[in-house]
């Protein structure tokens, strides 16, 4: 069976080298063990930032799940080093959760205005960006910042 040269157009055809087909899948898989991850820093430092604190009970009703779904992320958050938590009280970013949120933030508003400059719609532009940005490599990200500045007056505003 011929292998893919991974500088050659893919067609239907063709397979990719099974090494290759692995590294893939390998970090599709790390993206989605970190999205959730992801996710729930990010809107912790969002109630931070808009309302003063984060609360459990905030967090569920914001990600429509129960609030003993978030104590369970709340102790993982804990044990990874990124919040600081006591019961029945606000939640705190460490300082690698600060930054997990920025760099988060950072990569969904670089998708969401590359969608938004090739004429995606706003709904769907938010949509798309949301699941995009976990799983985004920092080399597309690049090539996006430069293709949106390259699209014109507007495209590279700060609007995510």
């Amino acid at each position: 069976m011929p292998t893919h040269d991974p500088k050659q157009p893919r067609g239907s055809d063709q397979l990719i080298a099974p090494d290759a087909h692995a590294r893939q899948h390998e970090r599709v898989r790390q993206a989605h063990q970190t999205e959730l991850i992801e996710d729930y820093v990010e809107l912790i430092a969002d109630l931070i930032d808009t309302k003063g604190e984060a609360r459990a009970v905030e967090i569920a009703r914001r990600l429509g799940v129960r609030q003993g779904t978030v104590g369970k992320m709340v102790t993982r958050l804990r044990e990874q080093g990124l919040i600081r938590s006591e019961p029945y009280r606000a939640i705190h970013l460490t300082d690698a959760g600060r930054r997990m949120a920025e760099a988060s933030r950072e990569r969904h508003a670089v998708v969401l205005r590359f969608l938004r400059a090739i004429g995606v719609s706003e709904d769907t532009a938010m949509m798309d960006a949301e699941g995009v940005e976990h799983h985004v490599s920092e080399e597309t990200l690049r090539a996006l910042r430069t293709v949106t500045r390259r699209l014109g007056p507007g495209a590279d505003e700060d609007s995510g």
